[in-house]
């Protein structure tokens, strides 16, 4: 019997019914997408190319099929989208018929190369999010190890999505989805002959620089309001450490407000995302500038030569030979003591009731994905994937101390150079 990753990988990807997809793209053009407010500008409109091209967007939620599938109908797509969500039941079907193309993030992944090249030869099109995961903290990251050759290799011009507002619809700290405005604009990047004649760095800087969002800042202008009676419920996945006593781990929600338990320092956020301290409370604009004031913090811990992060975890797999159910992302199957320090990446503990361990280096290991919220992270063993179940709500420091350690140790993964 195969196993699904067999299944998977012997599937020859094509290009979707044109039937199927736009039936589907109009539905939820008139139903799904109502929500969302989409206000389109089409600085150059993709749909006036002939032959294949490829479409790169900013990866600001779980709904940006949506935002740029629908504004381009009648042309359809092939998603290229992590390899994980594959295997989860209630996707499975929806993947299958629409030829997505699964791609194991932040690791080599010769299948996926090989069926986008197959897919464009075949005059398809395809759409990828070079970030290489939707994102965290309501702003995007630099793009993905390999984006520029991979577009080099494919040979095809090259448009740009950029949304904005659409993390505000979908926040990585609540799977909820709110109402409000989005607003998307199509650009082209690059024609056949510029990919070719332009180096691997430059195309990795005009791809950062097109891509780049930060959807608080951009509420802050325009003031959009957000469908949401929890609108802060779970942010302390996210802001896990206190701006006032410096306690980590301490944060609490309820539907408006975030406090600390160790030294009570509270704010509140309306449906804008607009934070308010309480009293003589301290905080900061928005929930962004708080993410990036836990990543200073980090950047100056790990300057200490005996750093060590250390966190119990349950660890997860893919299942071999049946879906899974209930839209979970992992099968449990151990758990152990996960470490991290300037020697790399380490876990001991048990699977299956049998001895586990590994180790992992710190250049292999740019950052981790998330699967659905910031309660769990993943990352690929040798080409397996495996997820962390942390015990303490540590996720975000886990991937901010992973990232920063990796730059500092020579990875190859660079943060944007102002924030070097």
């Amino acid at each position: 019997m195969r196993t699904l990753e067999e299944k998977l990988h012997s599937k020859a990807i094509r290009r979707p019914n044109w039937l199927i997809y736009n039936f589907l793209g109009y539905f939820w053009k008139f139903t799904v997408a109502r929500n969302y407010h989409t206000k389109v500008t089409y600085i150059d409109d993709p749909r006036k190319e002939k032959g294949s091209y490829i479409l790169l967007s900013n990866h600001a939620s779980r709904m940006d099929y949506i935002f740029t599938a629908i504004p381009l109908l009648p042309h359809t797509f092939n998603f290229v989208v992590g390899y994980n969500e594959f295997f989860r039941s209630h996707l499975h079907g929806i993947f299958s018929l629409m030829h997505e193309i699964p791609k194991k993030n932040f690791t080599p992944d010769l299948y996926a190369i090989m069926e986008m090249k197959r897919v464009i030869n075949k005059g398809g099109r395809l759409t990828l999010f070079p970030e290489g995961m939707s994102s965290i903290s309501g702003g995007s990251q630099p793009v993905a190890l390999g984006s520029a050759k991979l577009l080099k290799f494919l040979k095809v011009p090259v448009y740009v999505a950029n949304i904005k507002g659409g993390y505000l619809t979908s926040p990585k700290y609540n799977l909820k989805e709110r109402k409000g405005q989005v607003e998307v604009s199509f650009k082209k990047l690059f024609d056949k002959d510029q990919i070719t004649k332009l180096s691997d760095e430059e195309i990795t800087n005009v791809l950062n620089k097109e891509i780049r969002t930060d959807d608080y800042a951009y509420n802050l202008e325009k003031k959009n309001v957000y469908k949401s009676n929890k609108i802060a419920e779970n942010i302390e996945q996210l802001l896990y450490k206190c701006p006032k006593c410096g306690e980590e781990f301490a944060n609490f929600s309820g539907d408006n407000f975030i406090e600390c338990s160790n030294c009570h320092n509270k704010v509140m956020m309306d449906n804008t995302y607009k934070i308010t301290p309480v009293g003589d409370s301290k905080s900061f604009a928005t929930p962004k500038e708080w993410f990036d004031y836990q990543r200073q913090f980090v950047k100056e811990e790990i300057k200490n030569p005996n750093f060590e992060l250390t966190e119990e975890v349950e660890i997860g797999f893919l299942p071999k030979y049946k879906y899974l159910k209930n839209k979970k992302t992992s099968e449990i199957e151990g758990k152990g003591v996960l470490k991290i320090n300037h020697e790399g990446i380490h876990f001991s503990g048990s699977r299956n009731n049998h001895p586990f361990n590994f180790d992992l280096t710190l250049q292999e290991t740019p950052t981790y994905g998330m699967c659905t919220d910031a309660s769990r992270f993943y990352t690929f063993l040798k080409g397996e994937f495996i997820e962390f179940y942390p015990k303490r709500n540590s996720v975000i420091k886990w991937l901010l101390v992973t990232e920063e350690l990796h730059r500092l140790h020579g990875g190859h993964w660079k943060d944007y150079p102002e924030n070097e």
